[in-house]
């Protein structure tokens, strides 16, 4: 039996879709409020639900009756101030668990971790698998909470677990719908104005899941992944959705300070609206900050060819089109 948790959300959804489209009997762990990805109510048949919360340790347990092999994508994603430390503390217990489990259990593990979790390279060179965020200078409480999560992996594998991480870019696919990086496709498609200086990782969904299952079934093991198929400008990648759209790109670009300006707004904001700030100061700097991730490690160690980026754009939009 396989497991996968976080399958309500956008990735683990894509594992547990490609492992059912094996054949592959799985279990998907949710909360009991959660609903079912659209994109795996066809397989019915070969997918069991077990509403497991990752801090209910019984629950848990219960799910991982007669399982071999683990894919651990849930978190907790929040860009609120008041959610930061409550957040680090559910994402770290919460891979906590999954490692005690896989271990007392004999499971192999492929975390699903971030590319927030890498530290920043310096001028000119890539950033590599051997790069780590420094958490004490960090105040993303995501990125912490990866970070952190990592390391509880790692205490695993120094305790004898068979572990891979991986560390995926911006994540995008069709079936995103208009949360995550959906909603940069949704904000350019209604008319975005501006464009930033800086540069990003970005990867097809349907690739990250792919790479996930092949480290599953190899003999790899404690070994780090960054899974990213092109490093692109902000500008040509909010270039290109407009095109997907037919419509307007931005046209003026949005210097430091306005970004600068624009997290302190949010920031302001947020507690009269209740919901997340649309930037924070981490998304701000990000946006004019200059990134290249190396992902010749997962090429070798698997072969993928990951599918080029302008074709993922175009399946987007054409989703969220029709």
């Amino acid at each position: 039996m396989i497991l996968v948790t976080g399958a309500t959300g956008f990735l683990g959804a894509e594992v547990a879709r490609q492992l059912a489209q094996t054949g592959k009997n799985v279990r998907c762990t949710k909360r009991a409020t959660s609903v079912i990805p659209e994109i795996l109510k066809p397989y019915q048949g070969l997918i069991e639900w077990a509403d497991a919360d990752m801090l209910d340790d019984y629950a848990l347990e219960d799910a991982f009756a007669d399982v071999t092999q683990v894919y651990h994508a849930a978190a907790w994603v929040s860009l609120k101030q008041k959610d930061k430390k409550p957040m680090i503390a559910a994402n770290i217990a919460g891979t906590a668990n999954i490692v005690n489990l896989c271990l007392q259990y004999g499971c192999k593990l492929v975390h699903v971790s971030s590319i927030a979790a890498l530290g920043l390279a310096k001028p000119g060179e890539s950033i590599t698998e051997n790069h780590h965020l420094e958490a004490t200078t960090e105040n993303d409480g995501y990125a912490i909470s990866k970070l952190e999560s990592e390391m509880e992996v790692w205490r695993g594998i120094a305790e004898g677990l068979n572990a891979v991480i991986v560390n995926p870019s911006l994540i995008i696919g069709p079936n995103a719908g208009t949360e995550g990086t959906g909603e940069l496709f949704d904000t350019v498609r209604k008319g975005l104005k501006f464009y930033t200086t800086g540069t990003a990782g970005v990867v097809d969904v349907e690739d990250v899941a792919k790479s996930m299952i092949a480290l599953m079934n190899s003999d790899i093991t404690g070994e780090r992944y960054i899974i990213n198929a092109e490093n692109y400008s902000y500008k040509q990648l909010v270039e290109e959705i407009a095109q997907g759209f037919a419509i307007k790109p931005p046209t003026v670009k949005a210097k430091p300070w306005m970004m600068e300006l624009a997290w302190r707004l949010a920031k302001a904001v947020s507690p009269f609206t209740g919901g997340n700030p649309f930037i924070d100061k981490i998304a701000a700097q990000s946006s004019y900050t200059i990134k290249h991730f190396d992902n010749s490690k997962i090429k070798k160690a698997i072969g993928i060819e990951f599918k080029p980026v302008s074709s993922s754009i175009k399946e987007v939009c054409n989703a969220m089109r029709s």
